[in-house]
């Protein structure tokens, strides 16, 4: 797999790389297979975002598909968002590390001991990808939580799970954009926060429920931006990350 930077970088780019030397763009590989995926990946500078690969393409393409993206140098988050027993998960987030990514993923609500299991594989792994947790996915709402019995209010749940993860030694969780200035408050300026449901202010929703823009979500305190449709399926996928990294870019200056 090859990958082509701009030859010609557009202002925004310029600005955007200059400030930001840890990529805060994570493109998310929403594709049913591998060849669809590299299409677009062949379009990407791994100077300017980081890929996620979730289930599907996982599923699809497996793990020799994630070694070649970091073959080509891309910080690589695989979302596959473990929760088991303690021990499974630990033995999954080790075959993980293994593929030399940049970070991978569990579920918060897997508890205190099935988290510091994925901890410590991690740390004894020889990679040691940053470990987060998820704490309530962006499509869900307060009624959705109310259906599986959790009583608790949407933001107190978030709070709960994320500092729950925080005690477990993870390095972040991911959350909505939204719950990003009350974890900042609670949980510290070194806590990770990564955010789906990003979506420029003239898009649609699609399937998240709760979502902000790009410099609303920097300027809440999330750490990195998790931006799928809005690229790949884009018409014209190279405009459309530029357009992204011009508003990340304003953001860092403002």
């Amino acid at each position: 797999m090859t990958t082509q930077s701009n030859t010609n970088p557009t202002l925004a780019s310029k600005i955007y790389t200059s400030k930001i030397h840890d990529p805060k763009i994570i493109v998310a590989l929403d594709y049913a297979d591998a060849a669809s995926a590299i299409k677009l990946v062949e379009q990407l500078d791994p100077a300017l975002c980081r890929l996620k690969v979730g289930k599907e393409l996982f599923t699809a393409a497996g793990p020799q598909f994630v070694e070649a993206l970091t073959d080509s140098n891309f910080g690589v988050f695989l979302d596959l968002k473990f929760h088991d027993i303690p021990n499974t998960v630990a033995k999954a987030c080790t075959a993980a590390s293994n593929l030399g990514i940049w970070m991978l993923n569990v579920h918060a609500s897997g508890g205190l001991e099935m988290m510091q299991a994925a901890k410590q594989a991690v740390d004894n792994s020889t990679n040691k990808p940053l470990l987060i947790a998820v704490t309530v996915l962006t499509s869900m709402t307060q009624q959705t939580l109310s259906q599986i019995g959790i009583q608790t209010d949407l933001a107190s749940h978030v709070l709960k799970l994320a500092s729950l993860t925080q005690q477990a030694g993870l390095d972040g969780v991911v959350c909505s954009a939204l719950e990003a200035k009350m974890l900042r408050g609670n949980l510290g300026h070194e806590f990770c926060l990564v955010t789906p449901g990003i979506r420029p202010a003239n898009a649609s929703q699609d399937d998240q429920s709760r979502i902000v823009t790009p410099a609303k979500a920097l300027a809440l305190g999330a750490s990195y931006l998790v931006i799928g449709r809005q690229i790949t399926q884009a018409s014209k996928p190279h405009k459309a990350k530029e357009a992204l990294y011009a508003e990340c870019a304003l953001a860092t200056l403002t």
